[in-house]
């Protein structure tokens, strides 16, 4: 089989693509034809060695991915031949709380991921697609879909009317605004390009707001708001939007924490969020229930999630550059076989 492998720290560079052996199935394993595979930061970091969990060898890299079963092991009864399947991004957190043990198997990272034209994993860690969407818009959802779904309805508990301040337009604030939007809540977005706002506004966006123009963008919020802030914030950004996300929040609201794309620093008042009863929130990705449950939500909305742009498989070193240049709109992916 063909696929890509990095040693973490190497750099793009260091993407490499080689030849391995196919393994023999065992009994609850599910080979699967992998179409498509879907980048995230987070593959950016484990390229760039500054990710905090990897291994020492090489490993095929990339979380998110979606393809056709093509083998099944002789006890396997969740999935037969021909059906169109995802990677759950935890092959082990089927459902319920996270744990060290159920998220220590994250793809991609420690363990192989679904850079690869076939990939062998526990019928667990797979689930089905939603029968509308084609294999590179389905490969966007482990992650970045999952993630979004999380933070919005599980651990953010919104409801219809509630409002969400959305950071940039990378591929977890695109799927989250289309989300938002398809469940009747308030989004607001930011980013550098109102090219990229003037996007985000033809799918819903209540309201954006250029960062590099108003640069106090968290009064913009309350001003957006009425003085009252948003019910949760997706917090992407780290370093010098922290504050600025808790300012933004409404008494009693959340900030998911998704990443830190720039790090984080010592900006963090614990008083205010004392004072406004304010809670922060890491997001881990999400469990295979999740993930399961943004399929139904997908099924009924029809909604399909933003593919800025595919690149075919002997070119995945140029797809991590582009994702790298930061100029995308929604996901970045890699067609790995048609």
């Amino acid at each position: 089989m063909q696929a890509y492998q990095i040693h973490s720290g190497q750099k793009i560079a260091g993407l490499e693509r080689v030849q391995c052996e196919s393994t023999v199935l065992a009994a609850y394993e599910v080979r699967v034809r992998v179409h498509a595979v879907s980048l995230n930061y987070r593959d950016l970091m484990i390229a760039d060695g500054s990710y905090r969990s990897t291994g020492d060898g090489p490993v095929i890299p990339a979380s998110d991915g979606a393809g056709e079963v093509i083998e099944t092991g002789a006890a396997v009864t969740r999935f037969r031949i021909g059906d169109r399947v995802v990677a759950s991004f935890f092959p082990g957190w089927i459902n319920g709380a996270p744990t060290p043990q159920n998220t220590s198997g994250a793809l991609g990272a420690v363990a192989n991921g679904m850079l690869a034209d076939e990939v062998v994993l526990h019928e667990n860690a797979w689930a089905g697609m939603p029968a509308h969407l084609n294999y590179a818009e389905a490969a966007t959802l482990p992650c970045a879909g999952v993630t979004a779904w999380n933070a919005l309805f599980v651990e953010g508990g919104l409801r219809a009317g509630d409002s969400v301040l959305l950071l940039g337009t990378g591929g977890v604030s695109i799927w989250a605004l289309q989300l938002a939007k398809a469940a009747g809540l308030r989004t607001i977005i930011t980013s550098s390009s109102d090219e990229k706002l003037e996007r985000a506004r033809t799918l819903g966006a209540s309201a954006t707001i250029n960062y590099s123009s108003t640069p106090e963008w968290q009064d913009e919020v309350m001003r957006l708001t009425a003085g009252r802030g948003v019910d949760l914030v997706l917090e992407v950004g780290g370093k010098g939007t922290l504050s600025r996300s808790i300012r933004s929040t409404a008494m009693g609201g959340t900030i998911a924490i998704i990443g830190g794309v720039s790090g984080f620093g010592g900006e963090l008042d614990p008083f205010a969020l004392i004072g406004g009863a304010k809670r922060l929130s890491g997001i881990f990705v999400g469990s295979r229930s999740m993930l399961e449950d943004l399929n139904r939500f997908l099924e009924v909305t029809a909604l399909k999630p933003v593919v800025d742009r595919v690149f075919p498989f002997q070119q995945a070193r140029e797809a991590y550059s582009y994702l790298e240049q930061a100029g995308h709109f929604g996901k970045v992916v890699i067609e790995v076989a048609r």
